[in-house]
């Protein structure tokens, strides 16, 4: 372990820049922060390039162990002082605790390839421009909780590596493959080329209730951006099926996260039904 006393290192500049989606761009790596996030990233097969410890948290216990597990992997892992800390962290109540981690650039076809070993038929989440960070993680997190076979964000989605996503996932993204950047076109051929039952979120007259659909086969289910929800380029693709939830109060919709939530849970319903 070394120790890093100045703001001015290039490590800490590093991890305080990574707080903005160009440098993540321009360097390929984001922050994964705190005790929680520490630990699954160094139990995960993700590629960690440093980390950054106060005093304090290096005694906690659990930051022990992780900084154990880092260091059993050769990754170099820096002390600082809580006032250097502060300048590289991103969260306002710090554990302490910060690793530097490069990100993993999959494609469509790397999809392909999870499916190919999967026990059942692959069951895609598809995200068109969701905007919200916390709604993002917390769809991550579910999908990664309902057993789903990856996550494919749309252009205009944001970005999956902001340290709000990173945290609102909580460790969801390193089990749960994600494609990022993908543009409609290659999307709606990833579907024909590989058979999937495409349905999109909607409220249109031929929509049906969400449990009237069929997850069991080989699917992708899309949810859209929170204030226009599936672009009009996908509800008019040929095989696109709408769904939408049944409200009996007063409210006119449900976020996108919730929605999210009750949508996969019927797939994870049918899914595990089937295979009982």
């Amino acid at each position: 372990m070394i120790r890093i006393d100045s703001p001015s290192n290039p490590k800490v500049k590093l991890a305080a820049q990574l707080a903005k989606r160009m440098a993540r761009e321009k360097t390929g790596k984001f922050l994964a922060e705190g005790v929680r996030l520490a630990e699954m990233a160094a139990s995960s097969d993700w590629a960690v390039d440093f980390a950054l410890v106060t005093e304090h948290a290096a005694g906690e216990p659990r930051a022990a162990a992780v900084l154990a597990k880092l260091e059993e992997r050769g990754v170099p892992v820096a002390l600082v002082p809580d006032a250097v800390y502060q300048k590289a962290g991103d969260t306002q109540t710090p554990q302490g605790i910060l690793l530097v981690i490069a990100q993993k650039k999959r494609g469509l076809d790397d999809l392909a390839h999870f499916a190919e070993t999967a026990a059942q038929p692959p069951c895609y989440v598809v995200l068109d421009r969701i905007q919200d960070p916390g709604n993002l993680g917390t769809i991550l997190r579910t999908a990664d909780a309902a057993g789903m076979a990856g996550l494919i964000l749309l252009k205009g989605t944001t970005d999956i590596y902001s340290p709000k996503v990173v945290r609102a996932a909580m460790g969801s993204l390193f089990h749960l493959p994600v494609v990022s950047g993908v543009t409609e076109e290659a999307f709606l051929a990833f579907a024909r080329e590989h058979g999937l039952r495409l349905y999109a979120t909607a409220l249109d007259e031929h929509a049906r209730p969400y449990d009237a659909a069929d997850f069991t086969g080989p699917t992708a289910i899309v949810f859209g951006n929170e204030g226009q929800g599936v672009s009009q380029a996908l509800l008019a693709a040929q095989g696109t099926e709408t769904l939408y939830i049944p409200m009996y109060g007063g409210a006119e919709s449900l976020n996108v996260a919730v929605s999210s939530a009750i949508v996969l849970y019927e797939a994870v319903r049918q899914r595990h039904s089937k295979r009982g």
